[in-house]
């Protein structure tokens, strides 16, 4: 039986000293590990990538407050698998006998971007209530996704990609519990770990996925040996989650290089497989200001005259809508001086944290701060520079 478990539950942590990664969440006086230690109950939302242990996280912090841990997803659970939990006030202990328990119940809702307006309206109660602590888990951006009254009473927490050295980190754990069984599976070398960590692109889960398939075929695992692997239909298309992240990738990545061709294959794989044209149309809509910008302002605009079409007619039509759109921001120039501009002025406000507005651009309502210089020789029309004196001559763009 033991053998039979999936190799990712095996090398499932079961604490943070286990855990991997995510050191701004579960580091030491980090949110999350300060949650656990105080014994803080509370909702949250975890949002990153596939792959980056949001299940995990969640597991790890239920059982650090003895709560009862139920697991749905949104994909297939409902409004009734809700109530059901709701219901289970009474636990049966081993002699099947029913005994109340008082312990706090933490539903754990995986994809819960796949969660409508209805579903979400419906679990609103019961987590307003405390009846329910949620812990939700979305490689969506919450704020599209969540509806504003479950959001506000939920913290979000932002997940990150891993790094290439944790990665490593997993897979060499996973190479270990390999090679217990097996005594035929060898040692990896340096340079296969390194051809899959790349090949994971900060997804331990298919890091794991791709040694348990290679072994499962092979009995060992070297370099060649998972190149093979990577072949196999079976592992490519396994899970449909994985598949749909790379093609989403491969999308955005060929609308960046101005590959109208590639960009619009990658369209239809989506389309045709049925994938949401808002999950589309909103990443355009990025898109649209990361990596065309300024080169054309105007991409923006049609961008979200995309998305609206989506939202106004959707399939089968609207994939005309995604079409005109991609073909247009394929061949739009490129610029992302913009997106770069944001990225290195949000590193100065990290940096330095709320440093003094100079007075000559203060609001100056009343007499007092009037008198005070609030506002003083400002002019629209200069070459003196607005910002705090510690970033005088720092240029974005």
């Amino acid at each position: 039986m033991e053998n039979a478990q999936p190799l990712a539950a095996k090398l499932r942590p079961k604490n943070l000293e286990e855990y991997i990664g995510q050191e701004h969440l579960v580091g030491l006086g980090k949110p999350i590990r300060t949650a656990i230690e105080q014994k803080h109950l509370f909702s949250f939302i975890l949002w990153g990538p596939p792959g980056v242990g949001k299940t995990t996280l969640a597991r790890i912090y239920a059982k650090a407050l003895g709560a009862d841990f139920y697991e749905l997803s949104a994909v297939s659970a409902g409004k009734e698998d809700i109530r059901k939990i709701v219901e289970q006030s009474k636990s049966t202990n081993e002699t099947n006998q029913q005994i109340t328990t008082n312990k706090s119940r933490i539903l754990f809702l995986d994809e819960i971007h796949r969660f409508n307006k209805a579903q979400q309206d419906f679990l609103l109660p019961y987590v307003e209530s405390g009846q329910l602590t949620l812990i939700g888990a979305t490689t969506e951006n919450p704020s599209f996704e969540v509806i504003p009254a479950l959001l506000s009473r939920c913290r979000v927490f932002t997940l990150k990609e891993l790094t290439d050295d944790e990665v490593s980190t997993v897979i060499k754990r996973a190479t270990s519990v390999l090679a217990s069984i097996s005594s035929g599976m060898g040692v990896l070398d340096e340079e296969a770990v390194d051809w899959l960590v790349k090949m994971a692109n900060g997804d331990a889960r298919q890091a794991i996925t791709m040694l348990e398939n290679t072994f499962s075929l092979y009995g060992k695992i070297t370099l060649e040996s998972l190149k093979e692997t990577l072949q196999s239909k079976t592992l490519r298309y396994d899970k449909a989650g994985e598949e749909h992240y790379n093609t989403i990738s491969a999308f955005i990545k060929s609308m960046r290089a101005s590959q109208a061709n590639s960009a619009l294959y990658y369209l239809a794989r989506m389309v045709e497989a049925g994938e949401d044209p808002l999950f589309i149309a909103r990443r355009m809509v990025i898109f649209a200001s990361e990596d065309i910008g300024l080169a054309q302002p105007t991409a923006l605009v049609v961008a979200n005259a995309v998305f609206q079409a989506c939202q106004t007619i959707g399939y089968p039509e609207c994939a005309i809508n995604l079409a005109h759109g991609v073909a247009y921001l394929s061949k739009c120039k490129k610029d992302r001086s913009a997106y770069e501009a944001l990225r290195a002025s949000q590193e100065d406000v990290k940096q330095f944290g709320n440093l003094p507005i100079p007075l000559i651009v203060r609001n100056a309502p009343t007499k007092l701060m009037k008198d005070e210089g609030y506002g003083k020789g400002y002019e629209m029309y200069t070459d003196t520079s607005f910002l705090p004196q510690e970033l005088k001559g720092r240029k974005y763009i």
